[in-house]
């Protein structure tokens, strides 16, 4: 079942921006609310620990350990994996941004079909773009929203 927020969106402020994201079923941050509680307590258990509780030794010990750590933490590329993600996500938005009809190539096929100079020619090639363009409001009526709220009902298409 799909769950749309299209209108909630629409009208979301930038201070209820968080509300969304809780209404939102499959929000990332309702995937990983329970581990980023889990890490903050744990940080900061071990954060109190570490400030309050260890001797001298045992902090310079603790200190070698963390040190220890992270140099093979250093061997993950996070970089290369942020970047590959990065690269994902662009590439998604772009693919999206190529695929949207833009009526323009359209009419350059027309017009270099569709010969004449003449009256019928020029009339032809004016009521092709005018069904061409309105395809392009029927789509977009039934993917934006404020295509929708522009044009609610067929009467307002035609006026």
């Amino acid at each position: 079942m799909t769950v749309t927020y299209s209108s909630k969106v629409a009208n979301a402020t930038f201070f209820g921006f968080h509300r969304l994201l809780l209404k939102w079923k499959g929000s990332i941050y309702k995937l990983l609310y329970r581990e980023f509680i889990v890490f903050a307590t744990l940080y900061t258990a071990i954060s109190v620990l570490y400030r309050f509780f260890l001797t001298g030794s045992q902090k310079r010990f603790f200190e070698k350990l963390s040190i220890y750590c992270d140099k093979y933490a250093e061997q993950i590329p996070v970089t290369f994996v942020l970047g590959f993600y990065v690269t994902l996500v662009v590439n998604r938005w772009w693919n999206q941004f190529v695929n949207l009809p833009w009526p323009d190539r359209l009419m350059f096929l027309i017009s270099s079909c569709v010969q004449g100079r003449d009256e019928h020619g020029r009339l032809l090639r004016r009521t092709l773009m005018r069904y061409v363009n309105l395809t392009s409001l029927l789509i977009f009526r039934s993917v934006s929203t404020a295509v929708y709220k522009r044009f609610p009902t067929m009467d307002h298409v035609v006026g």
